[in-house]
């Protein structure tokens, strides 16, 4: 699929929408953020198609370049308020989530050797040929988080899979950059403690 379009009528046409759609979630359009996640994932699956295709399996991903490059291409560089990067970045949160989720399941369920270790801090380390099938166990881990700390979740979730600092995470779901970082060590020492449970990776989210 071509994801972002690369004739200048259709990718501004892209940009449009998605402008149009970030002007309304902010203003509360219940259907806005729903509508915008296809269309930004559709341009970060074609980014990451892209670096997939030109760069050898064991290279990995980076995610926060991709979020970006496809926040740059579809939005410009006009000052958007953090009501819509909000919904902008959790579109892309998820986006990232679902391609790393299909590559995994792509790659097919790898045996992890004996006693090896790895640790996995961001959404990049997740591409790797030799970690890639993590990324199934890492989501479900995620998940059973949200049914405990529905916001701790929404923490890890943004900072995981977009690569969003602590300030910029705090301005996106409008806490305090200390609750952020709160819940952030909690969140990574949760999910470690259940991925070492389950006999998961030894990761660190």
């Amino acid at each position: 699929m071509n994801g972002l379009e690369t004739k200048p009528s259709s990718e501004g046409q892209s940009s449009g929408q998605v402008t149009r759609l970030l002007a309304d979630a902010a203003g509360g359009r219940g259907n806005a953020a729903r509508d915008l996640l296809p269309l930004v994932y559709r341009s970060l699956r074609d980014l990451a198609e892209r670096q997939f295709a030109s760069e050898r399996t064991e290279h990995t991903l980076q995610a926060t370049a991709l979020v970006h490059e496809a926040y740059l291409r579809l939005v410009g560089t006009s000052d958007i308020g953090w009501d819509s990067r909000a919904h902008f970045y959790g579109a892309a949160a998820e986006a990232m989530r679902r391609i790393l989720i299909e590559h995994a399941r792509r790659a097919g369920a790898k045996k992890r050797g004996g006693d090896r270790k790895r640790e996995i801090a961001n959404v990049a380390d997740l591409a790797h040929e030799d970690t890639v099938s993590d990324a199934l166990e890492i989501d479900a881990a995620i998940e059973a988080l949200r049914a405990e700390d529905p916001r701790a979740a929404s923490v890890i979730h943004l900072r995981f899979y977009t690569g969003l600092s602590i300030d910029e995470t705090a301005a996106a779901l409008d806490v305090a950059p200390a609750t952020v970082d709160r819940d952030w060590r909690y969140a990574r020492a949760w999910l470690l403690r259940y991925l070492q449970r389950n006999d998961g990776p030894e990761s660190r989210p």
